[in-house]
């Protein structure tokens, strides 16, 4: 073998091991910071938007011909097969899904505002320097604490109850921008009473995602956002299991996931769709919805 020959041996196998090396102490660096979870494991999008609809079972909407739009956004996007409420009724379930925690709620009466300090997506979100808003469909005015007002029910928007989250990010969903680009990179948008399904059909909410977002989901699609569609919880009758889709640019287009996930899980997924460092509550031991995300 000539000396080049050698040298270019050589060189190959010194490459391949400081590859190794630098895989390894990037395997045990990621141990020891104490995430179970690899780092890239979910996308970092522009910009999410979470819409949370009311009170049906996975079965009732997912294959039903009175939600077409869902299950166009399904077959367009990642269905989450196995996916979990944490209680009953109503607004323990939002407190769980936006905080890591129901913070002590237990039924849909109306709680003190601001009387939790504890650690919440918002809260997370706006520390690091990241933009958060909630868009209220029928909230009286822009940060109005008011318990109910004709359709509108405080009861589906926990951002009301951290003194941490400036009720001035709660918008009324007449603020949604048209610009989608101008979207906080994090939001949620909490239909009301009929809207979300609680009082009308599941084609009435079904209908009005259509009208009041389909537009960004097909934007979505071709800038680097997510929609996530999701329940607060069951009726009572499937073992609190929910529909929960994903679509936008990140996803791959007709995945599906049999893994069981919950509220927790999809707060941490959103946490760490942001970077963010701090995990609120139970979303600290919460895993990632994975294997749905486009490469």
């Amino acid at each position: 073998m000539s000396g080049s020959s050698v040298f270019r041996r050589a060189r190959t196998v010194m490459a391949s091991t400081a590859a190794f090396a630098a895989a390894a102490f990037g395997v045990w660096t990621g141990l020891g910071s104490g995430s179970a979870h690899a780092a890239g494991a979910v996308p970092s999008p522009d910009h999410v938007v979470v819409v949370v609809f009311e009170n049906h079972a996975y079965s009732q909407v997912i294959g039903s011909a009175s939600a077409p739009y869902i299950n166009s956004l399904k077959s367009g996007g990642a269905n989450l097969t196995q996916s979990y409420a944490i209680t009953h009724p109503s607004q323990p379930n939002y407190f769980a899904l936006f905080s890591g925690s129901t913070q002590g709620i237990t039924d849909d009466s109306c709680y003190t505002p601001g009387f939790s300090s504890a650690p919440n997506l918002a809260s997370e979100q706006i520390a690091a320097g990241r933009s958060w808003a909630s868009y209220n469909e029928t909230l009286p005015s822009q940060g109005s604490t008011t318990c109910s007002s004709g359709n509108y029910a405080r009861k589906h928007n926990p951002w009301f109850g951290f003194g941490n989250v400036p009720t001035s990010s709660a918008r009324t969903f007449a603020q949604f921008p048209t610009d989608y680009s101008t979207l906080p990179q994090m939001s949620f948008v909490v239909p009301d009473l009929c809207s979300d399904m609680h009082d009308c059909s599941v084609s009435t909410g079904d209908t009005w995602l259509k009208n009041n977002l389909g537009a960004y989901a097909t934007w979505a699609k071709t800038h680097n956002s997510l929609l996530v569609v999701t329940f607060d919880e069951d009726n009572r009758l499937s073992g609190n299991r929910i529909p929960t889709v994903l679509y936008g640019q990140p996803v791959t287009a007709g995945s599906s996931s049999a893994t069981t996930y919950n509220h927790y899980d999809l707060l941490r997924t959103l946490e760490d769709t942001q970077g963010l460092t701090a995990h609120a509550g139970n979303a600290a031991s919460a895993k990632d919805i994975t294997g749905v995300w486009a490469s």
